[in-house]
C-alpha cells in the first residue's frame, strides 16, 4: 500500500530513532530493516532517509561516523542521550496520536 506522505513524514524521525536505539546502523542497513520489518509498507529511498538522518544529527538526536568493516567504510549512525529523550517524547506522542485517531473511526454514534 502507498502511504500518504505526510504520514510517513510525520513518523520517520520515531521509527529511525527506534532502530538506532537498538543499535548504530549505516544508511542501507536502515533503509532495510524498516522494510522488513514493517512487510514493505516503509520502503524508504536515500533521497528521503538522509535528508532525515542530516536534521536528526543537526538536532543533536543523533551522532555519526565513518567506520572501516570488512575493507568496506560506511557511516554508521548512533543515538545520543538527547535522542533518547526525543524518541521517549515522540513514543509518547505517537501514543496518544493514534489512540484518539482510533477512538474517532471506532465511534459509533447515532449518526447524522
Amino acid at each position: 500500500m502507498n502511504y500518504d506522505k505526510g504520514l510517513i513524514a510525520g513518523s520517520s524521525a520515531l521509527l529511525v530513532l527506534s532502530l538506532l536505539k537498538e543499535q548504530e546502523r549505516y544508511g542501507y542497513e536502515l533503509i532495510k530493516t524498516l522494510k522488513d520489518r514493517s512487510n514493505d509498507a516503509f520502503d524508504f529511498k536515500e533521497g528521503t532517509l538522509y535528508p532525515i538522518l542530516h536534521k536528526m544529527e543537526n538536532e543533536g538526536w543523533i551522532r555519526s561516523e565513518n567506520k572501516t568493516v570488512n575493507g568496506r567504510t560506511r557511516r554508521y549512525y548512533a543515538i545520543t542521550a538527547r535522542g533518547v529523550k526525543q524518541l521517549e517524547v515522540q513514543q509518547e506522542q505517537w501514543s496518544h496520536f493514534s489512540s484518539a485517531v482510533n477512538q474517532v473511526l471506532s465511534f459509533q454514534g447515532s449518526g447524522s
